[in-house]
């Protein structure tokens, strides 16, 4: 075997390995040539680097780490990271490059492999893939070996398309138009058997969020049912547009069920804060819509590398100009609004996106009741 199908073969199996065994994805980048970029943000090594490009004498490489290092700064403010630790593995150097194990600047460690035993012999590799001796035996050869892996790789990169195609694919958000009409039904009830949406009486008898009835009278289903009232038509077009907006998104990637868990959960966690630091009669579905929003923060920090600088340039700036709104207009109950986004992102972590991930699920579940302590101690201690 020449040294260009031994490179070849080696790349193939490594990539295989990654792509199959440690689930990393592929990452396309404009300008990087001879060079396959894999990304994995639960891994300790978040970036794989397997470089092919013939890499001639020390300044080459030198070039090829400050090139590599401009590259992670733009990862790192895409994916919200302090750190990327990356690992290129070059397997076409020259003799003139003196890199005879590895090198380590700035959270890029550099390898160097021209065969299989630089790699299952290596210290640092086998310390953080230590399954990789193992997985890089096979009993195909030549062409046969490269037709099964390839394949292997293909079949694993169409199961993540599919995932990707059930989360991000368009779907009618049924919930959404639901709750919809449920609130513009409970409106419209508002004048039809009661004074109006904006009387202090007829809110009440709907269910809105008020502390004495809930505290003295144990009341607690004002907790949900407040989250369907609104006052004013203004307030409920306001309301219905963003639940029309960032429902049918969540509606979509979360499912309908879990949907259903977050919005409601939202709903009532945003109620219970309300009732520490508001003494009047609230109402309104922003506690839930809030939590939709935690929701998007906790998906789009999720895969934040799929939606680009949509998470830094429109989900964060619409959840801190919409908290500033609340804290400097007389009126709005901010705490509720808090008290959602908090509750929204513990609920969509507890929830899951897929399957995946199960101790990322059990932290949510742990939050979400330590969250949920926090909120009663509040309303045990504080003095009304």
């Amino acid at each position: 075997m020449n040294y260009l199908e031994q490179s070849e073969e080696i790349i193939v199996k490594l990539l295989h390995y990654f792509i199959t065994d440690k689930n990393y994805n592929p990452v396309i980048l404009h300008g990087a040539k001879n060079e396959i970029w894999l990304e994995n943000l639960d891994n300790e090594y978040k970036i794989i680097r397997i470089v092919s490009n013939y890499i001639h004498n020390d300044e080459q490489l030198e070039y090829d780490v400050l090139r590599t290092k401009q590259i992670m700064k733009s990862i790192k403010k895409k994916t919200l990271s302090l750190k990327v630790p990356t690992l290129s593995i070059f397997v076409n150097l020259g003799e003139n490059v003196h890199l005879d194990k590895e090198k380590s600047v700035d959270n890029i460690t550099c390898l160097k492999v021209t065969n299989l035993d630089d790699v299952v012999k290596n210290n640092t590799i086998l310390e953080f893939f230590p399954d990789i001796n193992k997985t890089l035996d096979y009993k195909e050869e030549g062409m046969n070996l490269f037709l099964k892996l390839t394949s292997e790789i293909n079949k694993k990169t169409e199961k993540d398309a599919k995932e990707a195609e059930k989360i991000f694919g368009p779907k009618k958000p049924i919930v959404t138009y639901t709750l919809i009409f449920i609130n513009i039904l409970i409106f419209m009830a508002m004048y039809l058997f009661g004074n109006g949406s904006e009387d202090s009486l007829t809110l009440l008898t709907f269910g809105a969020n008020y502390r004495p009835l809930i505290l003295e009278f144990n009341q607690y289903y004002r907790l949900i049912t407040s989250s369907f009232l609104h006052i004013g038509i203004l307030h409920l077009l306001f309301n219905m547009y963003a639940l029309y907006i960032i429902g049918a998104q969540i509606e979509n990637f979360y499912g309908k069920v879990k949907y259903i868990i977050i919005y409601l959960g939202s709903a009532i966690f945003g109620s219970l804060l309300s009732i520490c630091f508001h003494d009047g009669i609230s109402a309104g579905a922003s506690g839930a819509i809030f939590g939709l929003l935690g929701a998007m923060l906790y998906f789009g920090y999720h895969y934040r590398l799929y939606l680009g600088n949509v998470l830094q340039s429109q989900i964060i700036p619409i959840i801190i100009l919409n908290l500033f709104l609340g804290f400097i207009t007389p009126g709005i109950d901010n705490a509720c609004h808090v008290g959602g986004l908090i509750s929204g992102i513990f609920l969509a972590m507890a929830c899951g996106i897929n399957k995946d991930r199960k101790m990322e699920k059990i932290n949510g579940v742990i939050l979400s009741i330590i969250f949920l302590a926090f909120i009663l101690f509040l309303i045990k201690n504080i003095n009304f």
